[in-house]
């Protein structure tokens, strides 16, 4: 076919177009994974400086609600009140367990390396890029095990990743003009609704409050002061005043139950 026919030229502009849109698309998949690892090892951070304070903040809580239920058994808004308070108590425990706090250690700062090899791969293997849902379900499965060597740091996975998909037969295309046209019409669709897809999990990620409270630390920090620092000095001063508190409801009940005990020969603590 003369390489000037309307079909050929157009095939060219698509696959021009293609190509843009798949440098952007492995940009934006590497900022987006980027952006994930940085929230992530926040979160790890603020499990361990502030909110595993906010847990133990919780249990006493839910202890002095305990303690207030004894005092007033009958009470269903005093029983209502300690149930939720148990409730967030193990809600809170189970958010800052220990794995949580050993992923703190681990700093998402990613080579060059790693990002160009990441770059590379996820431009030629991105599942939207995908002509059937056989082939979808390999690139998916690759571009998984793509993300977690990424993420993990892992520069021979990497690199071995890399060269292994640059061997394999999948890249090897042979057909008419016609459905290489479609077929490129179709990839770029898929590849703008990823995109799109990607746009709006950046969004939502920077509207939510963990990433608002980066953004505030960050801004602290620039400014000399560690905001983290100082809710959990915040947080443990309230603790201590929940402690007091706490430990007074203690001292209330297990007078009455002396009292309880030494005028009826009743043990009230067995019916608890």
């Amino acid at each position: 076919m003369n390489s000037s026919a309307p079909e050929q030229l157009e095939l060219e502009k698509k696959r021009k177009m293609l190509e843009r849109l798949k440098e952007t698309l492995a940009d934006r998949e590497e900022q987006m994974t980027d952006l994930r690892g940085e929230l992530e090892q926040f979160e790890a951070q603020y499990t361990m400086e502030v909110g595993r304070l906010y847990a133990e903040l919780d249990e006493i809580e839910a202890q002095i609600a305990e303690e207030e239920l004894k005092l007033n058994p009958e009470d269903e808004e005093i029983k209502a009140r300690a149930e939720e308070a148990r409730k967030r108590a193990e809600e809170s425990a189970e958010a800052v367990d220990e794995e949580n706090w050993q992923a703190c250690t681990q700093k998402w700062n990613p080579s060059p390396e790693a990002k160009k090899a990441y770059h590379n791969l996820a431009k030629m293997i991105h599942p939207d890029l995908a002509l059937d849902d056989e082939e979808r379900e390999k690139r998916t499965a690759l571009m998984a095990k793509l993300n977690d060597a990424y993420s993990e740091g892992d520069q021979n996975l990497l690199n071995k990743l890399v060269e292994e998909y640059r061997d394999s037969p999948d890249l090897v295309k042979g057909d008419s003009v016609g459905d290489d046209l479609i077929r490129l019409i179709r990839q770029i669709y898929q590849v703008t609704r990823r995109l799109k897809e990607l746009r709006a999990e950046k969004l939502e990620l920077e509207l939510s409050e963990l990433f608002v409270l980066q953004v505030k630390v960050r801004s602290e920090q620039i400014e000399g002061r560690n905001l983290l620092k100082q809710m959990a000095e915040r947080t443990k001063t309230h603790i201590k005043k929940a402690q007091r508190r706490l430990a007074n409801l203690k001292n209330v009940n297990e007078a009455v139950e002396n009292e309880i005990k030494e005028r009826f020969g009743l043990d009230v603590s067995a019916f608890r």
